[in-house]
C-alpha cells in the first residue's frame, strides 16, 4: 500500500460509511476503459448484494467500448446528463478529479450528501469527502475487490468477473510492470470466486473488429522511431478512421503493436479527436511516461499515461517527437 497524501481515510472506513448510506451513483472517467467500467459495475453489484440501490453513470454521452458488453450491467450504464433516478451518495472509481468526470456527473456529485473516491491514479488534488488513492494497486478493481469484501458483499460471480476484467486489462494481460505479487494473488482470488480468464480473454483480446486490424496496419506502416530506436510513434487521422470504417474504440489496441517491437522502450499513439489530438503513452522499462504526459497537461501512471493537445495532428506529431527524444536521452 502506498496511498497518496490526498488520501484521508481507509477502505474499511469507506465501507463503514457506505453501509450507512443508500441511493448510490457510481461514476468513472471519460473514455472509460476496462478497469473503469469493471470497477463501476463490480461496486454496484456489491452494493446491491447488501440491499443498497446503485446506478452506474457514464461521464460522457458516448458508447463505451463494445468489447466490454459481456460484463453484467453493461447495458444499464447511463449518461450522467440523462440520469433521473435518486442520487444521494456519489462514488467515483478510477478517477480522482472533477475534470475527468464531466460537468453532468460533477453536478450530481455536488448534489449528493456524501462523495467518495476510490482510485489508483496519483494526483495533487481530490474532489470527495472520503478519498482513498493507492498508486501501488495494479488496478482500481483490486481496491474495489477489497472494498467489496469489507462491505460483507457476495464477491462470487459477477463481482469477481468485473474485478478480474479490470485487473487483466490494466496489467495488459499481466505483462505490464504493474503486475506484481499482489496483483497475482488478487487475480487468483477472483478466479476462485468465479471469474473465467479464458472467457474474458476471448471477449476482450481475441475479439477485435476487422476495421481495428486495418487501422493497426495503417499505424504500423507509418510508425516512426526515435532515440536510436527506443521510441516508436504513430498516429491515426479522421480520414484513416473513415477509410476503414473504424470507431474510437477500434484504435485502443494499436499501441500494443508499437510497444511490442524489439528495442522500443516507449510507445506513443496519437489520434485525432474532434479538433484536438489524443495521445497515449506506454513504457516497457522504468521511463516515466506520466512525466511526459504532465508536460502536455495530462497524466497517468509511470508506465501508462495520456494527454490531449489542442493543435493540428502534424503539429502534435512534431511536438511529441521532440518531447520523447528529450525524455529518452536525458
Amino acid at each position: 500500500m502506498a496511498v497518496t497524501p490526498q488520501t484521508n481515510t481507509s477502505l474499511a472506513s469507506i465501507a463503514e460509511a457506505l453501509r450507512e448510506h443508500d441511493d448510490f451513483v457510481v461514476c468513472g472517467h471519460v473514455s472509460p476503459d476496462g478497469d473503469c467500467i469493471g470497477s463501476q459495475l463490480a461496486l454496484a453489484v456489491a452494493l446491491r448484494s447488501i440491499g443498497k440501490r446503485a446506478a452506474c453513470l457514464l461521464a460522457k454521452d458516448e458508447a463505451p467500448d463494445a468489447r466490454l458488453a459481456f460484463l453484467p450491467g453493461f447495458d444499464e450504464l447511463v449518461f450522467a446528463g440523462s440520469f433521473d433516478g435518486a442520487a444521494r451518495t456519489f462514488v467515483a472509481v478510477d478517477v480522482p478529479t472533477r475534470e475527468r468526470i464531466g460537468e453532468h456527473a460533477a453536478a450530481l456529485r455536488d448534489a449528493c450528501g456524501l462523495s467518495v473516491v476510490v482510485d489508483h491514479h496519483a494526483v495533487d488534488s481530490t474532489m470527495a469527502d472520503l478519498t482513498y488513492v493507492d498508486p501501488a494497486a495494479a488496478s482500481t478493481t483490486m481496491l474495489v475487490w477489497e472494498l467489496a469484501g469489507l462491505l460483507g458483499a457476495d464477491r462470487s460471480g459477477d463481482v469477481a468477473l468485473c474485478c478480474y476484467t479490470g485487473l487483466v486489462t490494466d496489467t495488459g494481460r499481466f505483462q505490464y510492470q504493474n503486475t506484481d505479487a499482489a496483483a497475482m494473488r488478487a487475480a487468483s482470488e477472483m478466479v476462485e470466486a468465479g471469474a473465467d480468464p479464458a472467457a474474458v480473454s476471448r471477449a476482450i483480446f481475441q475479439n477485435r473488429s476487422l476495421p481495428s486490424v486495418r487501422l493497426e496496419s495503417i499505424a504500423v506502416e507509418r510508425m516512426r522511431f526515435g532515440a536510436g530506436g527506443a521510441c516508436a510513434l504513430s498516429w491515426i487521422s479522421h480520414d484513416d478512421f473513415e477509410a476503414v470504417g473504424a470507431s474510437k474504440a477500434d484504435a485502443e489496441p494499436i499501441i500494443d503493436a508499437l510497444r511490442s517491437v524489439a528495442g522500443v522502450r516507449v510507445a506513443c499513439m496519437l489520434r485525432e479527436q474532434g479538433d484536438a489530438v489524443r495521445g497515449s503513452l506506454r513504457a516497457k522499462d522504468g521511463t516515466d511516461v506520466a512525466a511526459v504526459a504532465r508536460s502536455f497537461g495530462g497524466g497517468g501512471h509511470v508506465a501508462a499515461a495520456g494527454f490531449t493537445l489542442e493543435c493540428p495532428l502534424p503539429e502534435a506529431v512534431a511536438v511529441v517527437e521532440r518531447a520523447l527524444e528529450e525524455a529518452l536521452e536525458s
